[in-house]
């Protein structure tokens, strides 16, 4: 050991270090302890953190909590025979911890845990489990963690089609065969099927349909199944598909849909494109004051036409078809009376006149190739009238020449057109044209819509919905209005002209002409 240095000395010697004095390391006692007694240790210096955390809990109070936190063996024997529980003491120590650990009663309710949607689910940095096949993702659990069926589990699985149909119309079980087949085809689930009745035409077995989830509906009947079929879908954004069935299919005729076999409407249903078409609403005052509104597709009437539709004899049009209207329309003419109706179209002047028909259309074409309004479209967002109001037998033969004659034969031609120009104007039919229509008659009036009566009126409001009808057309088909604008379906394009016909203005209503 080095010896001391002397007091004169200025400096130690090479190698060694000035001692420190005893204490000041903290490992031994200090310089002015007395002999045979140890100093107390000096007081730390103030550390930089001290001051961010002065306002925490001290060593004492830290140590209070943790006694509190953790029972000691003397408090758990003491439980056990206070509880008179032999048990308590075997347990472990956390089972009888404080108010909201397990075992206490104030655990927390596995089914208030999963409020308010009833599913429980992990933290999102705890890996999902996916042991014995599972996906992992939240599912529906009771309250003992059990895995609980979802409420649709029973249904059948998107994508389906719903098949509506009239059994006296169509070979029932032909139809639900090609259409089962071709859902399998398409890889679609097997389809669901409804039959129409007396007293329900389509409209409630549809909306039962709606309420299923279908991703689209087939309908199969005649004129007046399709359109109660139609009601009930307005606005749904289902696709509808119209099968050809029935006497007139006068819909599929004007949208130039396929008319010889039913299949490939049926393949439309699940590869074609879609069409947004327009729906007229009729709402009827009936003569005791109650009101009802019903859709229509193609078109209605007050009248004689209402009359025609009523005196047709149902087993020959069961038998010959539309033909059976001839017959109808010879038994309603012996008999027909003009009578007087007042109308109103939005934007125009209150009109009064005597008239044998009023007719509201949607689409203006009629079986065997006639054309009664030769510019109507079934998506221009208007409604189509013509009043129908000759005088004498020479009147009726220029109803029949406009009808049968000159929109259906000489408006298809350049020349035939230039002739219609140059001839003179007969008021035995009259045209208009608007968003909307009302029609107020002297004394209750027959009602027609799509081919069906609808019973007497006094008063019809006419409304169409633009759009409010979606149809499923084969890939690639164009729905020919017959104002000669040719308008390809949903992705197609292409448009034409050629009919020659006035352009019409959309949203404004024409004054009525001849």
């Amino acid at each position: 050991m080095a010896a001391a240095s002397g007091p004169n000395d200025e400096t130690a010697p090479a190698g060694d270090e000035p001692e420190t004095a005893a204490g000041e390391d903290g490992f031994g006692p200090a310089p002015d302890a007395a002999d045979g007694e140890t100093a107390a240790p000096a007081e730390d210096p103030p550390h930089p953190a001290d001051a961010i955390y002065a306002d925490g809990p001290g060593t004492e109070e830290l140590e209070v909590v943790a006694d509190a936190a953790e029972p000691s063996a003397e408090d758990v024997i003491r439980a056990a025979a206070e509880t008179g529980d032999p048990d308590a003491a075997d347990r472990p120590i956390a089972e009888n911890g404080p108010d909201g650990a397990a075992g206490s009663e104030n655990a927390p309710d596995p089914v208030q845990a999963a409020a308010p949607d009833e599913v429980i689910r992990e933290p999102e940095d705890v890996e999902p489990d996916t042991a014995d096949d599972e996906t992992g993702e939240a599912r529906r659990v009771d309250a003992e963690g059990r895995t609980e069926p979802l409420a649709d589990e029973e249904h059948r699985p998107s994508p389906k089609a719903a098949l509506v149909y009239n059994p006296i119309k169509v070979d029932a079980d032909s139809l639900r065969d090609m259409v089962t087949r071709l859902s399998d085809e398409a890889g679609w689930s097997e389809p669901l099927f409804y039959e129409t009745t007396v007293d329900d035409l389509g409209d409630d077995v549809t909306r039962q349909a709606l309420a299923e989830g279908v991703t689209a509906v087939l309908v199969a009947g005649g004129d007046g199944t399709v359109r109660a079929v139609s009601e009930a879908m307005v606005g749904s954004g289902v696709p509808l598909t119209i099968v050809p069935s029935g006497t007139g299919n006068l819909l599929a005729r004007n949208l130039l849909l396929p008319l010889d076999g039913p299949e490939d409407m049926i393949r439309a249903t699940f590869d074609g494109d879609r069409e947004d078409i327009d729906v007229g609403f009729a709402r009827l005052r009936r003569p005791d004051g109650k009101v009802h509104e019903h859709a229509f597709v193609v078109m209605g009437g007050m009248g004689l036409d209402a009359a025609m539709i009523a005196n047709t004899n149902p087993q020959l049009k069961k038998s010959v078809g539309w033909v059976a209207y001839v017959d109808g329309a010879a038994r309603s003419l012996v008999s027909a009376k003009p009578f007087r109706i007042m109308y109103e179209m939005p934007g125009h002047r209150l009109h009064s006149t005597r008239v044998q028909s009023v007719l509201f259309a949607n689409c203006g074409s009629l079986p065997a190739g006639l054309e009664l309004i030769p510019e109507a479209s079934v998506s221009d967002g208007q409604i189509d009238v013509v009043i129908v109001q000759p005088k004498g037998p020479l009147g009726w033969l220029l109803v029949w020449r406009r009808v049968a004659w000159d929109n259906s034969v000489l408006r298809r031609f350049r020349a035939g057109r230039r002739i219609l120009a140059l001839r003179t104007r007969d008021s035995a039919v009259r045209y208009a044209r608007g968003p909307a229509i009302e029609i107020g008659t002297s004394a209750p009036t027959p009602v027609q819509l799509d081919g069906d009566e609808f019973g007497e009126a006094v008063h019809v409001a006419v409304r169409v919905q633009a759009g409010g009808l979606r149809i499923a057309v084969p890939p690639g088909h164009v729905i020919e209005s017959t104002n000669g604008t040719a308008k390809r379906s949903a992705n197609g394009s292409a448009k034409r002209k050629g009919n020659g016909g006035a352009k019409r203005r959309k949203g404004v209503a024409a004054p009525v002409s001849s």
